[in-house]
């Protein structure tokens, strides 16, 4: 295995206990066999695989990079993988269309930052430092004899086991022979690593597995599966940059802060477990006291509170506690929104949309049926075509967007 450290393995059943049953979905072989491992004090190395196909790591990064950290903390070895070479190709799973295929100069221009980030949980340095480590290492240099080798250890129909691949047959829609080759891919990681363990999200069961088979045939070993779970919104769909709902590493304290107090009131509980080091038992008191139909306000602001203070520390936490209540609570104007210098017969509608406030007119006339657009501090705007005027104006859009608008 890269690497492998002699640091003391610490054996703790409390934090052990934690790690295996906190926020987890499943574990492979068993939670029993892991325990028994960890207990044992036997020194395990475990990585994380991200595909930099965005700029930034998110909250749902976090996740699974903070267990990683918990090991870590107790000693073992654990690799922070970039899959610089599969990221060119896309992950398949959950994609009901081919994903675009990104080039490397744009990968490695996305994972930038990535181990910056990521060293807010997870230590690069140290007697017992965390590897950072990219797949295409051993992936870019195979030859096509290596691919078809590793190929002939997977049938088709175990790939068609996947609910995406059967979704889009049954539309009709193509399924490319590359994005069969993803989960092998991803699934040999492992093997060259010749790692114990892999931690992941729960959507990555499938790629994860896949490689927990292949360390069977060809390393004869029991690869360990960590499957977390998912930060999902209240529709049950998973939050992330695709879906345009992420709360990003490189986001401010306040922008942080104040999406997650947009978030739904029935994620507050699951936010707690699986993103924050409140102890289990404190959030059971909460979860009861919702249930019993208390204002979930100051849940939710604690929740913001600690997932700040995750990413960005204490000072940076209180600092957006107090902004969020001063704009939001206390319905004070913020001193840093944003200014434009307009002609006073434009539109307000053009204002808003051609400085890309709101997003389009169509938005922007839904907005205004909503009566979610208002001089400030309440006087509902309900013409779409009312124009600037001779005034400065204090625009609110919806409860978080702040703009000045002046006439020159």
């Amino acid at each position: 295995m890269f690497g492998m450290t002699k640091t003391k393995v610490i054996v703790d059943e409390s934090k052990i206990n934690e790690i295996l049953n906190r926020g987890v979905e499943n574990i492979y072989p068993s939670v029993d066999f892991l325990k028994s491992k960890l207990m044992k004090g036997e020194k395990t190395s475990f990585y994380l695989g991200i595909d930099p196909t965005g700029p930034t790591l998110h909250l749902g990064h976090v996740i699974p990079i903070r267990k990683l950290g918990k090991l870590q903390e107790l000693g073992h070895q654990i690799i922070l993988l970039m899959g610089d070479f599969t990221a060119m190709i896309g992950d398949p799973t959950d994609k009901t269309a081919v994903r675009k295929k990104l080039s490397r100069e744009e990968v490695l221009n996305n994972l930038k930052d990535y181990k910056k980030q990521a060293s807010k949980f997870i230590s690069f340095e140290g007697p017992n430092p965390a590897l950072f480590k990219f797949n295409s290492e051993w992936l870019g240099k195979m030859k096509f004899g290596d691919v078809l080798e590793l190929a002939s250890l997977v049938t088709v129909e175990q790939m068609m086991k996947r609910d995406m691949f059967q979704r889009r047959q049954q539309e009709g829609k193509p399924i490319y022979v590359h994005e069969f080759m993803y989960p092998l891919m991803h699934g040999y990681d492992c093997v060259p690593m010749n790692v114990d363990g892999e931690i992941g999200g729960n959507d990555q069961t499938f790629n994860m597995l896949v490689g927990r088979d292949l360390m069977k045939t060809l390393k004869n070993k029991e690869k360990i599966v960590i499957a977390t779970k998912l930060l999902v919104d209240s529709s049950g769909s998973k939050m992330g940059k695709t879906e345009g709902n992420m709360i990003s590493l490189d986001q401010t304290p306040e922008d942080m802060f104040g999406r997650v107090m947009s978030w739904s009131d029935d994620l507050i509980i699951h936010g707690f477990e699986i993103v924050t080091d409140i102890s289990m038992v404190e959030i059971k008191e909460m979860s009861e006291k919702l249930s019993n139909g208390v204002n979930p306000k100051e849940m939710k602001i604690k929740l913001a509170r600690e997932i700040v203070k995750i990413c960005h520390g204490e000072k940076a936490a209180t600092e957006a506690e107090k902004t969020f209540e001063n704009t939001f609570s206390k319905r004070e104007f913020p001193n840093d929104a944003q200014t434009l210098t307009v002609s006073k017969e434009e539109k307000i509608i053009d204002v808003l949309v051609n400085n890309k406030i709101v997003e389009s007119k169509s938005e922007f006339r839904r907005l205004i049926e909503a009566g979610a657009i208002s001089d400030y501090p309440d006087k509902k705007i309900n013409n779409g075509n009312e124009i600037v005027g001779e005034k400065e104006r204090k625009i609110k859009i919806g409860k978080k967007t702040f703009v000045i608008i002046k006439p020159n």
